[in-house]
């Protein structure tokens, strides 16, 4: 972070840049990120840019092009991949469902999951099963948070006829960050199945918030959305497809975009690259959006630095909540990302809690399985905020 004002007043200044940060204390990035002004201002210029010459055209058709050559640069370079990895799609859901339904499923093959994946890639997982003959089961490692080495749990699980394991990088519900490199490295190494077990990571809560090199990651798959803590509009994601498991998806949803077609207009393959998983029209003024949410996120320092600033962040929240009556966190030790989850001690609804948070402006949300409250702190959150929403939980929390 560099820049000649005071760290507290260039944080101040930077703020000023995210709208929705005016009004209300905001905890929810892992929901969805506050879009910033640069965003906003982009996304119309684009769409009033395509309305003023097409919207379809010669020269509209080839702005799009660039437009997503553009946003796959700026996402390659935040995240540390060769730009012709990266696949644009509408969101998390979509990037995980690419490499589910591309992989050319036999009975008797075998899923991993977690017990903590989200119930959008559960579902698509459990209707491969039924469809194919699949078996799917899930490895405990929501109880490692506190003790235990979820690598080693998900080693245990792992079956000769496991395909895929699925997995998230920083959990949607509790908070923790899971060993992705060690995992990928039990699957490879994995002596008893009998093909290469591929690793496919959701990074709904990852991407944005943990500084990221995918190239050195080791995963196959890496799905992310742009909306939360990219703080990018809703509607604009991507997966990261490792080059030696290029081939070994296929596309379900095959359009124009990830087609090679030929001069008289005949499609002859699939692109070279992860651009063969993109399929047709998409709103394309989100995507500068995406990037001039990136660009300001850049603004003020590098994925590490920002990284460093969410962990302070959410060390000093989960202190203070640890210091609350009535009130316990479900992690025992700080958190190693934004995601601080807690549950009332006492019986009080969640629920409640979170709605009457909501209208005193404090926006976070509860969580079904465990049942908690989780609040999101990014590396803009004030201290200030931080307090103040201790003292409304304190007063909310009381017998």
């Amino acid at each position: 972070m560099t820049g000649i004002y005071p760290a507290a007043t260039q944080l101040e200044r930077h703020r000023q840049q995210f709208p929705a940060l005016a009004n209300k204390a905001y905890f929810n990035f892992g929901g969805q990120g506050t879009l910033p002004q640069a965003s906003l201002e982009a996304i119309q210029q684009a769409y009033t840019y395509i309305q003023h010459n097409g919207p379809f055209s010669v020269g509209v058709n080839a702005w799009i092009m660039e437009e997503g050559n553009k946003t796959r640069q700026a996402i390659a370079s935040e995240f540390g991949a060769p730009v012709e990895t990266i696949t644009l799609t509408e969101d998390v859901t979509v990037g995980c469902n690419i490499p589910m339904w591309g992989i050319d499923w036999q009975a008797g093959d075998h899923i991993l999951l977690t017990d903590c994946e989200h119930p959008g890639v559960v579902a698509t997982a459990q209707e491969i099963a039924r469809r194919f003959k699949v078996e799917v089961s899930t490895c405990p490692i929501m109880e490692t948070l506190n003790e235990g080495n979820p690598t080693e749990v998900i080693a245990q699980h792992l079956q000769p006829r496991t395909r895929l394991v699925i997995l998230s990088h920083l959990l949607w519900n509790t908070g923790q960050v899971l060993p992705v490199t060690e995992i990928v490295e039990v699957c490879r190494n994995y002596s008893a199945s009998t093909q290469l077990i591929r690793v496919l990571v959701d990074a709904a809560q990852s991407a944005g918030s943990l500084p990221l090199n995918l190239t050195e990651l080791g995963a196959d798959f890496y799905a992310f959305t742009g909306h939360k803590w990219l703080c990018g509009p809703e509607g604009i994601g991507g997966l990261y497809v490792r080059p030696d498991a290029l081939e070994s998806i296929s596309p379900t949803f095959s359009g124009w975009r990830g087609i090679v077609i030929d001069e008289v207009g005949k499609p002859v393959g699939w692109k070279p690259d992860a651009r063969r998983f993109e399929v047709a029209t998409s709103a394309y003024p989100l995507y500068a959006g995406l990037r001039e949410a990136i660009a300001t996120h850049q603004q003020w320092g590098t994925p590490q630095e920002r990284y460093e600033q969410i962990c302070k962040r959410s060390e000093y929240l989960w202190q203070r909540l640890s210091e609350l009556d009535n009130v316990r966190t479900l992690a025992t030790s700080p958190p190693k990302a934004g995601l601080v989850s807690f549950v009332l001690t006492n019986g009080h609804s969640h629920k409640q809690l979170v709605n009457s948070l909501e209208q005193q402006g404090f926006m976070l949300r509860t969580i079904l399985d465990p049942d908690c409250v989780r609040a999101c702190v990014h590396y803009f959150t004030q201290p200030a905020e931080i307090d103040q929403l201790i003292e409304a939980i304190r007063l909310e929390a009381r017998d």
